[in-house]
């Protein structure tokens, strides 16, 4: 958190204290996957020449769960438009978010570099507006970075990546913007956390009291059915499941919390954390309303035709909050345990990918980026390297994974995964050493019996961190 260490903490401690049943549950006996029994494991192979520049849809959720699908392990809802999705492409079970907080990560996704190589990636997340939070104009991003392919790029949904006047998607490469710049606001009356109504079409305030995720769904399908003589890049970008724990018929939910916040409630955690309301059917609910959001996008998508030639990734800002389903893993968003930044990866490509695969290959944001720009043609800019790894040889040219250190930080506490073996140092200073394929809930330390591993992976994280900026002092 950017305003205080102690509001970190406090954050981390509501969202522990919440989430009770939903983080510590167990799996239901016999239940598995949905899409497991149709699933085989990916393998690369050589599959010949990729479509050059692709189309390219992110969907990004925000605050979902790893396990908060039906193709994840859900037991209690369905989702079986995105399950579809799953089974046309590749469903990663080791995907990773840049960070388990919502603007560091889209950071990462949009520049495809650590976090904290920006100031705006020091908050997390970014909650007021400052010149210094934000991703600075001029720095080059995967709209910017496709534009000069010839991509024609748009964004729709939450930016969260820095506040007007300094900071918009339309001045970093997105030819046009609809959305919202705050991380969190009412999903009807768009008043934000802090009082503002926050709903714009590029830079322009708009009235719109419908169901937040329904227009972000609306403005997406009418973009993806224009007729397009160029390849485009869509980020869309939802705010379901967050809370505020709205469902598309809840308008009195919302007028509560709103009026508490016109009222001059505003703040953290104030209304829009809504403490005081939700639960897990109504986080279900939500959830499967994002999903027939993404049924909504793919049947427009499948009318043009242009399905098969489309990159599609669906995935998640970071783990999920309080009231997600997260079996087997421990901890939740805004930790660096598996549970705050472990979340469902889906990559879908008719045209190159096979379909009905599952990868268990750790990924991480940033290499979906440094993927995506690989298949576009696209070059990073030399002044701005990219932290990411791309997938496209080991997905499409039948390569090995690139494979690579996974690096996380937060101002209390951060981790390094190698392979099976992860560091975690608590936001006590304590450090921590796990094997992921014998122990995905992080309960055996393994510390004291190797040492060895251990110092490798500390200082593995030590020589990252020294390449990123230094959080400001409080």
């Amino acid at each position: 958190m950017d305003s205080s260490h102690a509001a970190s903490f406090t954050r981390r401690g509501l969202l522990g204290a919440a989430a009770g049943a939903a983080a510590g549950a167990t799996v239901l006996p016999g239940w598995a996957p949905a899409n497991e029994a149709q699933e085989t494991e990916f393998r690369p192979r050589e599959r010949g020449p990729a479509p050059e520049r692709p189309n390219i849809l992110v969907i990004l959720a925000d605050d979902l769960g790893w396990a908060d699908l039906s193709s994840y392990g859900a037991p209690d809802l369905k989702t079986p438009n995105i399950d579809r999705l799953a089974l046309s492409g590749i469903r990663f079970t080791q995907g990773y978010s840049a960070s388990p907080m919502c603007s560091p990560t889209r950071i990462g996704l949009y520049t495809g570099r650590y976090p904290g190589r920006l100031p705006g990636g020091l908050a997390e997340p970014i909650e007021r507006p400052s010149e210094l939070n934000g991703i600075p104009i001029g720095h080059p991003t995967l709209a910017s970075l496709l534009k000069d392919r010839g991509y024609r790029t748009r964004m729709f949904g939450k930016w969260h990546c820095g506040f007007l006047p300094w900071f918009s998607p339309t001045r970093l490469g997105w030819d046009e913007f609809f959305g919202s710049f705050h991380g969190e606001m009412d999903y009807f009356s768009k008043i934000n956390t802090n009082g503002e109504y926050d709903l714009y079409e590029n830079e322009v305030s708009v009235q719109d009291l419908r169901y937040y995720t329904d227009i972000v769904t609306e403005k997406t399908v009418d973009f993806i059915s224009e007729r397009h003589s160029e390849p485009w890049l869509a980020n869309v970008n939802f705010t379901t499941p967050h809370c505020p724990w709205e469902g598309p018929n809840d308008q009195e939910t919302s007028k509560e919390l709103t009026a508490r916040l016109l009222a001059g409630e505003v703040g953290f955690p104030g209304p829009l954390f809504h403490l005081d309301g939700g639960n897990r059917e109504k986080y279900a609910e939500m959830v499967e309303s994002l999903d027939a959001a993404v049924g909504k996008i793919l049947r427009a998508l499948e009318r043009t035709g242009r399905r098969r030639d489309t990159v599609i990734l669906f995935t998640s800002d970071n783990g999920g909050e309080r009231f997600s389903y997260l079996w087997p893993l421990a901890g939740l968003k805004g930790e660096v345990r598996e549970g705050g930044i472990r979340v469902p990866a889906i990559l879908s490509w008719p045209a190159a990918l096979p379909s009905g695969r599952v990868s268990h290959t750790p990924v991480i944001t940033m290499d979906f980026t440094a993927t995506f720009l690989d298949l576009a043609g696209a070059r990073p800019h030399p002044d701005y390297p990219l932290d990411g790894r791309s997938l496209a040889g080991h997905l499409v040219g039948g390569q090995a994974a690139p494979g690579h250190d996974l690096f996380w930080r937060r101002r209390n506490a951060h981790a390094l995964r190698r392979g099976n073996l992860k560091y975690f140092r608590d936001p006590e200073g304590r450090p921590f050493l796990y094997d992921l394929s014998q122990d995905p809930r992080e309960c055996a330390n393994l510390a004291r019996k190797r040492p060895a591993d251990l110092a490798a992976l500390r200082a593995a994280w030590e020589a990252i961190d020294a390449t990123l900026l230094p959080y400001p002092t409080q």
